[in-house]
Parts: C-alpha cells; sequence; structure tokens
C-alpha cells in the first residue's frame, strides 16, 4: 500500500468517528468537526490523484 493509500483510510476512519451520531460526547460538536476531517479527505485525495503523494 502506498503512503496515499493509507492517508485516505485514516481519513475516512476519522471521517466517521467525528460525525455526530447521537453519542452523547459527541452530539453538541454539531458538525464543524467532520467538514474538518471531510475537508483535509478532499486535500489528500486531489494530492494522491495529481501524483505528489
Amino acid at each position: 500500500m502506498s503512503l496515499g493509500t493509507i492517508l485516505i483510510i485514516i481519513l475516512i476512519l476519522a471521517l466517521l468517528g467525528a460525525l455526530p451520531l447521537g453519542l452523547p460526547y459527541n452530539a453538541s460538536w454539531g458538525y464543524a468537526p467532520g467538514g474538518v476531517v471531510g475537508l483535509i479527505l478532499v486535500i489528500v485525495i486531489i494530492l494522491v490523484v495529481l501524483g505528489r503523494i
């Protein structure tokens, strides 16, 4: 596996963990953490497609 693939997998798991799914500890966070992780995921995907990673 390349570094880009590993980064994408880790960021997808982080995105799933940051979504507010009604759990007591993250219900008041809103969608901000998921949005930030999603933005980072999109940037990493673009860099992988362009061959920078």
